[in-house]
C-alpha cells in the first residue's frame, strides 16, 4: 500500500511544459496557448504502469527556448528605435550622405550609450541561445550570431575608450536589428505551421450539459466523467468520446477525420470530441476524456512527428553544425589574412563579423524542419497522420503497394449483388420479380442474427421494399431458416435447400458461385422461386484508387485469407496486378518480404491489428480505418477514415515534401557558396565589400525565401 500511494503522489506530482516555451508550466496536459504544440512532463517520472512519453522533444535542442512571436516583435521595433541616432552618427552617414550630425556634450558617447543597451537588450536572445547551444555541444546559428556581435561590440567599446573613429556600433546595432526582423519572420511562419494543432485544441466546448434524471446540468468540461451521459443539442459540439445511447442525427466530422460529408450517427453509433452535431438530438454515454481522446491522440501524434526527424533533416543539422566550424574557421582565417596584409584591425574586425553573420545556417537550419511540419499539420487536416516523419518521407520511393483486402479494398461485410427470379414460379398468378424474391427473402430474414440474413435485409431496406408480417419462425440446422407469409412457406438457405430438387439454374448463378460468392436460395412451399448472390462488397472508393496509383507509376498488389476464386474476382475487378489468396495473418509478412526481394519498396495497407507483423515488415506501415483508435503501433502512417484514396494522397505529400526539402536546402546551402567569400573580401581590389549589416540583410532574405517556399506547400492540394 505504501508503495502505491508512493506511486500515486509521484504521478500527481508531475508538472507540463511546452517544448518550445518553458515559462508555459500546467499541472496537466493540454495544449500550449503560444504556439498550440503538446505539452510534456517537465521531467522524465514513471507512472503507474508506464514511462512518461517526452514526444520526442526531450532530446532535441531548440534555439528559440523561452520566446515566442512577440519577444522579438517588441525587440526589434525597440532595436530599430534605439539604432536610428546611432547610425545618424556614424562615419556612414557622412561618407554616403555627406551628413553631419549635431554636437553636443557627451554627443561623442551617443553610440556608445545606445549600442550598449541594443547589445545586451535585443542581442542577449542571441547570447543566451549560444550558451544553450554550446552546453548541448552543439554549436550553430546562435553561437554564430553571439560570437560575430560580441566581437564587434568588444572592439567598439574599445575604439570608444581610445578614441578612435573607427568603431563598428552601427554595423553592431542595425546587424542586431536585422537579426530580430528574420527571426521574428521564422517565429510567425513556424506558429502559422502549427495552426492546425492550434485549431484543433479550440474544437472543445467549455462546458458540457450532463443528464441527471430527467434535468440537465451545465458543468465546466474538467468536471466530466467517464460514464457521464450527456445530451447535444442541435448544432452543438460534442464535448467527449463517446457512444450513442439515444437519437439520431449527422454529425459533421470534417476537422477530426477530413470526412467532407456529414456521418449519420444513432444509437452505439461512436462520437469523437470536438466534432459537430447536425439537426438531430443525440444523448451519449461520455467513453474517454481528457488526454485518452480522440482529438488528444491525434495532437499527440502530430507532436510527436514535428519532433521527429527525417533522414534530410539530420542531413541539414549535420550540414549546419560543419557549416558553424567553416564559418569560424573562415572568419578567423579572414580575421588574420587582412591583418597581415595591412588592411587595419577595425577592417579585420569587420570582415570577421561579416563572414561569421552571412555564414549563419539559419536558412539550412529552417529549410526542412518547416517544410516537415507544415507536411505533417497538412496531413492532419486531410485525414492521415504521420507516427514516422521517416515513413512519410520514404512514401514518395514507394514501388508497390499492398492492400489486405476485407475491410480495406471491401467493407468487410456481405452485399447482395445478383437477384435472379426463378420464372418457372408465381405467386397469386403474378409472375415473381426480383423485388418480390427480395421481399420473401428479408421478410424471413428479419428474425435471423446471421451476417448474410443481415444483409439481405439491409438490401430490402436500401431499396425502400417493405417487409411482410411472418409467423412460425424457424431454423434450420445446416440448411437457413423458414416461416410463414400468407399462409405460405417460405424457405431462405444454400444449397442444401434445393438439394435433390430437379431445377435449371439461372444462366449466370454457375459463373458468380465460381468467383466466390454465397448463393442463397429462396423457396415458396419447396418450390425455387429465386436466386441471391452474395459477396464481400468492394468499395467504389476502392476503385479510384488503384486508378490514382497506377496513374502515379505504382503496382498494386493485394493479399487475403478468402479462397483463389474471390481473391480472382476481386482482383479481376479492381484491376490489381499481383494477388496472394488464402494467406493466414502471420504469413502476409512472408508475402511482402517476396515482394521485397526483387528490390522493390513495398507499401502494406492493412487494419493495423492483424495486419500487425506485415505492417512492421513493409517499407512503409499504413493502418487504415483506425477510426478513434490513434495508438496504432505497427504503423508509421494512420488514415483515420476506411478510405483507401488517401493512399495516393500520402504518395503525393511525401514527393510535394521531398521536393520542398530538396528546393529549400539547395537555395540555404548554394547561398553560403556564393556569400562567404563575399564577405571574407575576396572581391575587395575591385571594390565590392558586404558589410555586416548587409550581410544580415542578405541572411535575413534567404531565410525569408526559405520560409515562403515551404508555407507555399499549404496551398498544394492533394
Amino acid at each position: 500500500m505504501e508503495h502505491n500511494n508512493h506511486t500515486m503522489n509521484e504521478k500527481e506530482e508531475i508538472k507540463y511544459t511546452c517544448p518550445m516555451h518553458p515559462e508555459v508550466v500546467s499541472d496537466r496536459s493540454g495544449i500550449c496557448p503560444e504556439c498550440g504544440m503538446n505539452l510534456i512532463p517537465l521531467k522524465s517520472k514513471k507512472t503507474v504502469g508506464h514511462e512518461v512519453n517526452h514526444g520526442g522533444h526531450a532530446a532535441s535542442f531548440n534555439k528559440h527556448e523561452g520566446h515566442n512571436v512577440n519577444i522579438f516583435k517588441r525587440k526589434f521595433w525597440i532595436s530599430l528605435i534605439l539604432s536610428i541616432p546611432i547610425v545618424l552618427y556614424s562615419d556612414f552617414m557622412l561618407s554616403v550622405f555627406n551628413w553631419t550630425a549635431p554636437v553636443f556634450p557627451g554627443s561623442t558617447y551617443i553610440q556608445f550609450v545606445l549600442g550598449s543597451i541594443v547589445f545586451f537588450y535585443g542581442g542577449w536572445i542571441f547570447l543566451a541561445g549560444a550558451k544553450r547551444e554550446l552546453d548541448a555541444r552543439l554549436p550553430g546559428m546562435m553561437t554564430l550570431i553571439a560570437i560575430a556581435i560580441t566581437t564587434a561590440y568588444a572592439w567598439s567599446v574599445y575604439a570608444v575608450l581610445a578614441g578612435r573613429p573607427d568603431n563598428l556600433f552601427w554595423e553592431l546595432t542595425t546587424l542586431i536589428t536585422i537579426m530580430l526582423l528574420g527571426h521574428w519572420i521564422e517565429m510567425s511562419a513556424v506558429s502559422g505551421a502549427q495552426s492546425a494543432l492550434k485549431e484543433i485544441s479550440k474544437l472543445l466546448p467549455d462546458t458540457a450539459e450532463v443528464m441527471s434524471g430527467t434535468l440537465t446540468k451545465i458543468i465546466p468540461l474538467a468536471e466530466l466523467r467517464e460514464g457521464d451521459i450527456i445530451l447535444v443539442r442541435p448544432g452543438g459540439k460534442i464535448a467527449a468520446d463517446g457512444e450513442v445511447t439515444e437519437g439520431d442525427s449527422s454529425v459533421d466530422e470534417s476537422i477530426a477525420t477530413g470526412e467532407s460529408k456529414p456521418v449519420s450517427k444513432n444509437t452505439g453509433s461512436e462520437v469523437i470530441a470536438g466534432t459537430i452535431n447536425g439537426d438531430g438530438t443525440l444523448k451519449l454515454k461520455v467513453t474517454k476524456i481528457g488526454e485518452h481522446t480522440f482529438l488528444a491522440g491525434v495532437m499527440r501524434l502530430v507532436a510527436e512527428a514535428q519532433s521527429s526527424k527525417s533522414r534530410l533533416q539530420i542531413l541539414s543539422d549535420r550540414a549546419a553544425f560543419y557549416l558553424t566550424i567553416v564559418a569560424v574557421a573562415t572568419g578567423t582565417t579572414t580575421f588574420i589574412a587582412w591583418i597581415l596584409a595591412g588592411g587595419g584591425t577595425a577592417f579585420a574586425v569587420e570582415r570577421l563579423v561579416a563572414v561569421l553573420v552571412i555564414a549563419c545556417p539559419h536558412a539550412l537550419g529552417l529549410a526542412v524542419p518547416l517544410v516537415a511540419s507544415i507536411s505533417t499539420t497538412k496531413a492532419a487536416r486531410n485525414g492521415f497522420l504521420i507516427k514516422q516523419r521517416l515513413a512519410l518521407e520514404a512514401a514518395r520511393n514507394v514501388d508497390v503497394v499492398l492492400f489486405d483486402k476485407t475491410g480495406t479494398l471491401t467493407k468487410g461485410e456481405y452485399g447482395v449483388t445478383n437477384v435472379w427470379p426463378y420464372a418457372a414460379e408465381a405467386m397469386e398468378g403474378k409472375p415473381i420479380d426480383a423485388r418480390e424474391v427480395v421481399h420473401l427473402a428479408a421478410s424471413v430474414d428479419a428474425y435471423s442474427e446471421h451476417p448474410i440474413a443481415k444483409a439481405i435485409v439491409a438490401h430490402a431496406r436500401e431499396r425502400n421494399i417493405p417487409l411482410a408480417e411472418i409467423k412460425d419462425f424457424s431454423r434450420i440446422p445446416g440448411k437457413g431458416s423458414q416461416a410463414k407469409i400468407n399462409g405460405t412457406l417460405v424457405t431462405i438457405g444454400g444449397a442444401a435447400v434445393v438439394e435433390g430438387k430437379n431445377v435449371s439454374f439461372p444462366a449466370g448463378v454457375a459463373e458468380e458461385h465460381k468467383k466466390g460468392k454465397t448463393i442463397i436460395y429462396v423457396l415458396r412451399d419447396g418450390a425455387l422461386i429465386g436466386i441471391l448472390a452474395l459477396a464481400d462488397i468492394i468499395r467504389e472508393e476502392s476503385r479510384e484508387a488503384i486508378k490514382i496509383l497506377k496513374t502515379m507509376g505504382i503496382k498494386v498488389a493485394m493479399v487475403t485469407g478468402d479462397s483463389e476464386d474471390v481473391a480472382a474476382w476481386v482482383a479481376g475487378e479492381l484491376g490489381i496486378d499481383e494477388y496472394f489468396a488464402r494467406t493466414l495473418p502471420d504469413k502476409k509478412s512472408e508475402k511482402i518480404k517476396l515482394l521485397q526481394s526483387g528490390g522493390r519498396r513495398v507499401a502494406m495497407v492493412g487494419d493495423g491489428i492483424n495486419d500487425a507483423p506485415a505492417l512492421t515488415q513493409a517499407d512503409i506501415g499504413i493502418a487504415i480505418g483506425a477510426g478513434t483508435n490513434v495508438a496504432i503501433e505497427s504503423a508509421g502512417i494512420i488514415l483515420v477514415r476506411n478510405d483507401p484514396r488517401d493512399i495516393p494522397k500520402i504518395i503525393a505529400l511525401s514527393r510535394f515534401t521531398y521536393t520542398k526539402m530538396i528546393q529549400n536546402l539547395f537555395w540555404a546551402a548554394g547561398y553560403n557558396v556564393v556569400a562567404i567569400p563575399l564577405a571574407a573580401g575576396i572581391l575587395a581590389s575591385r571594390g565590392i565589400l558586404l558589410s555586416p549589416a548587409i550581410g544580415a540583410v542578405f541572411m535575413s532574405l534567404s531565410t525569408v525565401i526559405v520560409a515562403i517556399n515551404a508555407m507555399l506547400l499549404k496551398g498544394r492540394k492533394l
